[in-house]
C-alpha cells in the first residue's frame, strides 16, 4: 500500500522516508495478493491491518506530513475566499470567469508546493477517494483530513483578521454558500439556489473533477508521462473550469458555487456562522457521494487499465 499516495509519494517513502514524485496505483503484485486473499482466508486479518494503517496514528512521518496539508489547506481557504472576495468587487462584467482562472493558478502552485512532503492532497475529496482505492491507510487518512479540516479554520481566521467587518458580512468570509439574504423594499429577500440542484452539482463536479484530473495523479503511468508540473497544472485548470461552469450554468445571486472541498467550506461556517451552515451539509454529503461513485468506476474498469497491461 502507497504510503503517501496522492499528487507525489510513493511506496518506498514509508520505508525510507523518501518522498517520491509521483503517486502510486495498485501494482500486478498486489491483485496477485487479493487473489491469494480470497483463496486463503486467515490473511484477510493482515489485509484488514493493512488497509486501517493503525501504526500511521503513531507515526511521526505522518503527523509530520500532516502539517504541509494543514498550512497547504490552510493558504488555499484564505487565497481562494480573497479571491472570490476580490473578484465580485472588481468592476467587471465577468467576475465569475476572473475568479476562475486565479484560482486555477493558486490551485496549481499550492498542490506543487505540497506534494513534495504529503502528497498534496490539500482537499478531503482526494484523500478520502485515495484511502477508498487503497493507495493509503484509513489511519492517514484521518490524520491528513483533521489537518485539512483545522487548516480550513485557521485560513478563514486569517481572512478575517485581515478584511474589515463590512465585507465579511457582505461576502460571508467568501464561504460556501446557498442561499444569502438580502434587506429588500417589503422585507428581507432570500436569493440563491435550492438544495437539490446544489447537491447535484457537488456530485457531478466532484465526480469530473476525479475522473477527468485527479486520476492522473494517481496514475503511475500518466504520472511519469505527463511530469509533475503538468499535472499540478492540469489539476489546476479543471478545478478552474468546474468553478466557471457551476457559477456561470446557475446565475444565481447568493450561490457561492460548486465546493469540491469540504475543508473549505468547513472554515468560514465556523467561523463566520449564521447561514453558512444552512445546506452546509451539502458541501461533504455530494463530494462523498462523487467519491464512491469514482471508486466504483475503478472497481468495473478492466483490471489491465490499472496494471499497466495492453
Amino acid at each position: 500500500m502507497a504510503g503517501n499516495a496522492g499528487i507525489g509519494g510513493d511506496e518506498e517513502s514509508q520505508f525510507t522516508g523518501r518522498v517520491q514524485p509521483f503517486s502510486s496505483t495498485p501494482r500486478t503484485e498486489d491483485w496477485k495478493h487479493k487473489e491469494d486473499v480470497k483463496k486463503n482466508k486467515p490473511t484477510l486479518s493482515i489485509t484488514l491491518r493493512a488497509k486501517l494503517g493503525l501504526e500511521d496514528l503513531c507515526s511521526l512521518k505522518v503527523w509530520r506530513a500532516s502539517m504541509a496539508e494543514l498550512l497547504g489547506t490552510a493558504v488555499l481557504v484564505f487565497a481562494i475566499d480573497t479571491i472570490v472576495i476580490s473578484s465580485i468587487e472588481t468592476d467587471t462584467k465577468t467576475p465569475n470567469l476572473i475568479m476562475s482562472l486565479v484560482i486555477a493558478i493558486s490551485v496549481a502552485i499550492l498542490l506543487l508546493a505540497t506534494s513534495p512532503v504529503s502528497g498534496g492532497h490539500i482537499n478531503p475529496v482526494i484523500t478520502f477517494s485515495a484511502m477508498l482505492i487503497g493507495l493509503i491507510s484509513v489511519s492517514r487518512a484521518f490524520v491528513y483530513i483533521l489537518a485539512q479540516c483545522i487548516g480550513g479554520v485557521l485560513g478563514a481566521l486569517a481572512l478575517k483578521a485581515v478584511v474589515g467587518s463590512s465585507l465579511e458580512h457582505a461576502f460571508s468570509l467568501g464561504g460556501c454558500t446557498l442561499t444569502v439574504i438580502s434587506p429588500g423594499p417589503n422585507g428581507p429577500i432570500a436569493f440563491g439556489i435550492e438544495t437539490s440542484p446544489a447537491l447535484w452539482l457537488e456530485i457531478i463536479c466532484t465526480f469530473i473533477f476525479l475522473f477527468a484530473s485527479v486520476w492522473m495523479a494517481f496514475d503511475e503511468r500518466q504520472a511519469k508521462a505527463l511530469g509533475h508540473v503538468t499535472v499540478c497544472t492540469i489539476l489546476g485548470i479543471v478545478v478552474g473550469l468546474l468553478v466557471f461552469v457551476s457559477t456561470t450554468v446557475t446565475t444565481k445571486k447568493g450561490y457561492a458555487g460548486v465546493g469540491m472541498n469540504p475543508a473549505r467550506c468547513l472554515g468560514p461556517a465556523i467561523v463566520r456562522g449564521g447561514h453558512l451552515w444552512d445546506g452546509h451539509w451539502v458541501f461533504w454529503v455530494g463530494p462523498g457521494i462523487a467519491c464512491v461513485a469514482f471508486y466504483l468506476y475503478i472497481v468495473i474498469i478492466p483490471r489491465q487499465h490499472i496494471k499497466g497491461e495492453i
